[in-house]
């Protein structure tokens, strides 16, 4: 296949690359660095410092033989996105290229509107280019388990039938997103589900649970290869956070009670999800939902498993209770659907002591590299 990674500089995109690029696929990435620019402005950066994207491709070509092409700009230009599609005219599009923290979407109204801007605008002028130049390419866009918030009845895999008044129907399932970027994730749903609609397209949105983890097979070839791991408030994820804290001899920095559940996954099984999407592609005119997780923890029960299996390799681990900075549920009922997945092949990996260990391992190789200053949460979502 002729695969398009939108946002191949990132965390899960550059893994992306390499994994489809290795089976063979004639792999292209763009990406206009607006997180690496973030960083320089929150002043924070992975734990292991990440080569430029040009200089991994260039490594990936010397470890693989392979080659990925890589192209530089923005989907917010819309003659950039027009140009790169009816130029390479892939069979599949995966689109990473959003902002996608939370806690920057509600630092305040500047970055709440260019969470919404870029990610809303970028994917409507992606539809478009779409639409123009390769109508019959098949759109994976990462959405969020966060768009659907934690409503008191089972989350279905995005849609819902209801009976109202004797009628029923099958609609799209309600959504009450948590954030800014959330919410930005919805009108991307809602705007995809109209192009499938109305132009014929076909998509697959996947709405990701939150991701952990550290390496996949690729990036474990050559330090150049590694991917970026976040462990502060804005984009390092519950997981991750946790196990620098325990490496670093903090407490675990739980908010509020820690009674927030959510779906996890690892990062090797994001990329086993964004293959079995594209391998099985959605007909022209189809809008598919398929929930993105493997397992379902509160914030609560991670950090007890985080401190189990530090204490396993010798660390002394305690557990804090913050005011919890955001405005959500900490005692809910959160019972979401993920049957579509595993129904196409999805083998699990689930969070464990070994994983754990493994990561903490990792962390503590560069235990010199963490910033404390960068975990307390600074961000607060009532202004």
């Amino acid at each position: 296949m002729r695969i398009l990674i939108l946002g191949g500089d990132g965390y899960l995109g550059w893994p992306t690359a390499m994994h489809f690029s290795a089976q063979g696929d004639d792999v292209m990435v763009v990406d206009n660095f607006s997180k690496r620019r973030i960083e320089m402005e929150d002043g924070i950066e992975p734990l292991k410092p990440i080569a430029t994207l040009h200089r991994r491709v260039v490594r990936w070509q010397e470890v693989s033989g392979r080659e990925i092409h890589l192209r530089v700009g923005d989907l917010l230009n819309h003659r950039f996105i027009y140009g790169l599609l009816q130029e390479f005219q892939p069979d599949g599009i995966v689109h990473y290229a959003e902002q996608p923290s939370a806690p920057y979407s509600m630092q305040g109204r500047e970055k709440a509107v260019f969470t919404q801007h870029n990610n809303v605008v970028g994917n409507l002028n992606l539809l478009f280019a779409i639409k123009k130049h390769c109508p019959e390419a098949h759109l994976v866009k990462l959405g969020t388990m966060g768009e659907y918030g934690t409503p008191n009845i089972d989350i279905e895999e995005g849609y819902l039938e209801i009976e109202h008044k004797g009628r029923k129907d099958l609609l799209p399932f309600p959504k009450q997103p948590g954030s800014f970027y959330h919410l930005s994730k919805v009108h991307d749903s809602h705007n995809i589900m109209f192009a499938c609609r109305v132009w014929g397209l076909g998509a697959t949105d996947l709405n990701q649970g939150v991701v952990y983890g550290i390496d996949t097979n690729e990036t474990r070839l050559h330090p150049e290869l590694r991917t970026s791991f976040h462990y502060d408030a804005i984009f390092g994820t519950v997981v991750n956070r946790f196990c620098v804290q325990a490496v670093a001899g903090v407490p675990l920095t739980v908010y509020g009670q820690g009674g927030q559940t959510r779906g996890f996954l690892n990062i090797r099984d994001t990329l086993q999800c964004v293959e079995l999407a594209l391998r099985h592609s959605a007909e022209p005119g189809e809008f598919r939902v398929f929930n993105q997780f493997t397992e379902v923890l509160s914030v609560a029960a991670i950090a007890h498993m985080v401190k189990h299996a530090a204490e396993s390799l010798g660390m002394q681990v305690t557990i804090n209770h913050l005011d919890n900075p955001r405005v959500e549920l900490e005692d809910h009922y959160y019972n979401p659907v993920c049957t579509r997945l595993r129904d196409l092949g999805l083998q699990p990996r689930l969070l464990s002591d070994e994983l754990l260990e493994n990561m903490l391992q990792y962390i503590e190789n560069a235990r010199d590299r963490i910033n404390l200053s960068t975990i307390p949460p600074t961000i607060t979502w009532k202004i």
